[in-house]
């Protein structure tokens, strides 16, 4: 806020870039925490896989309250994101269209990420596989590296 009241409300991407790549990294981390909640393909997987009822029922019970701390974690979350922001704006009214960039910004660094990590990957594997004279092991085994930990 500080910066803003210096610059006189000039917009400075280069002082905010290091904020920028913090807050996507801190987006990431918490998306894979949310995703790990939510998604759940391996245990219906099992769930299909096993034909005894007991089995079944604690694999049903598991799924049930993963999915009830998964909404009541967004659910949380979100009310906090919106006082969070509701007091900010109340506070710092002329700071809201810099907030409206940074948001934009921050929109299309989350939506243009994905298309980096998921294209990287095949390109990796294109060219392990082009050069079928030498042995690419380690280039194909590369981006299932990148899929697993950043993907």
């Amino acid at each position: 806020m500080h910066k803003i009241y210096q610059q006189k409300g000039k917009y400075n991407l280069l002082y905010q870039l290091p904020k920028i790549i913090y807050s996507t990294l801190i987006s990431r981390f918490i998306d894979s925490l949310i995703k790990n909640l939510a998604l759940s393909q391996d245990d219906i997987i099992e769930l299909k896989k096993y034909k005894e009822k007991i089995v079944k029922k604690k694999l049903l019970r598991t799924l049930k309250i993963k999915f009830i701390f998964f909404f009541i974690f967004c659910f949380i979350f979100l009310i906090f994101c919106w006082y969070y922001i509701t007091c900010f704006c109340g506070i710092y009214i002329s700071t809201q269209i810099h907030l409206i960039k940074y948001t934009i910004i921050s929109l299309i660094t989350s939506l243009f990420i994905p298309f980096g990590t998921f294209l990287m990957p095949g390109i990796f594997r294109i060219l392990s596989l082009r050069n079928d004279k030498n042995n690419h092991k380690c280039i194909y085994k590369f981006p299932t590296f990148l899929e697993n930990y950043f993907g």
